[in-house]
């Protein structure tokens, strides 16, 4: 190969070579390097080096925390007046339910004064449910006692068809001391609360005794049975024949009553009646409706379904 032409091309490298070097170093642009990005609200503060030759700079950050950052922010405050505003309303909400509302807290839990008093309702629900009827009450008006098919408590509240029905004994006792189809035949039960009976069996039964005979409706001989449910009115009906059946009995406790009574009403009960036909007056305690306002009401209401010959949603759509 030539050798002129070999040392030309060498040469032209050489000085393409030194061309790219010289045009790289005039473009070359400082370097700024930081440890960290501001996070935040930390301020940050920079103390540079000396540069060395070349033009490169290093940066060190050294972070400050601000005291006013850790601050807690302070809450609006209410005024005065807007205190007592909600203090009102508040106070104006508690006197409309015997709900457990506006009772506070200490930290997560209830007040000590709030969680004796759900405790001491609670004792008393379960004790309304345990509990049993006084016989003075039973032997002052006069109503003999018979029995469902349950045995016990327990069985009561995990077996309702039991309560449904009357025991053997019980059925013939019904036949052999009761009036045979009378207009209304009054039961009493103890239900889920024997403590409803205790405190407002007596002026419901008086009331409705004293509303019947002012109206002129003639009365069958009421009885008591224990542990029965509201479906027993059915039985009964089929026993003795009467035109209406009525059963006083308590109510499921709650955390706000455990003596309510309840009055349910059925034209001509049989076995096999469906619920819509029967009707039921409700919540019958010294904090709901007076005993002996309801009782005179019943009496009216049973006058209505024998007009009617209904009850329930019967008895609703022919009075139109």
């Amino acid at each position: 190969m030539n050798e002129q032409l070999i040392e030309k091309i060498t040469k032209m490298v050489v000085e393409k070579l030194q061309t790219n070097q010289a045009g790289a170093k005039e473009s070359r642009m400082p370097v700024q390097i930081f440890n960290e990005t501001p996070v935040g609200n930390r301020a940050t503060e920079e103390r540079p080096h000396q540069a060395a030759a070349g033009g490169v700079k290093f940066h060190n950050t050294v972070v400050r925390e601000s005291k006013a950052d850790h601050r807690p922010q302070a809450l609006p405050k209410n005024s005065s007046s807007e205190q007592e505003k909600d203090h009102d309303q508040l106070a104006d909400l508690r006197k409309k339910t015997p709900a457990r509302i506006a009772v506070g807290r200490a930290g997560s839990r209830p007040k000590t004064s709030t969680w004796l008093q759900f405790r001491f309702d609670h004792a008393a629900a379960v004790d309304a449910v345990y509990g049993e009827v006084p016989e003075e009450i039973l032997n002052r008006l006069d109503f003999f006692q018979t029995h469902s098919r349950v045995q016990d408590k327990e069985e009561y509240i995990r077996r309702p068809d039991l309560g449904r029905r009357l025991s053997d004994d019980s059925k013939r006792l019904v036949k052999e001391k009761c009036k045979h189809a009378p207009t209304v035949q009054v039961v009493a039960s103890n239900g889920l609360s024997a403590k409803a009976l205790e405190e407002n069996l007596e002026d419901v039964y008086l009331s409705l005794e004293q509303s019947l005979n002012n109206l002129g409706i003639e009365m069958g001989t009421t009885f008591y049975v224990d542990k029965g449910r509201v479906a027993l009115m059915d039985e009964i009906g089929e026993i003795l024949q009467p035109d209406v059946v009525i059963i006083l009995i308590g109510e499921r406790p709650g955390l706000v009553s455990a003596e309510s009574l309840s009055a349910y009403i059925c034209y001509k009960p049989r076995i096999g009646t469906i619920e819509a036909d029967r009707m039921v007056v409700s919540n019958i305690h010294k904090g709901g409706i007076p005993p002996v306002e309801a009782g005179a009401y019943l009496g009216t209401l049973i006058q209505k379904i024998l007009k009617y010959e209904a009850s329930g949603v019967s008895l609703v759509q022919k009075e139109g």
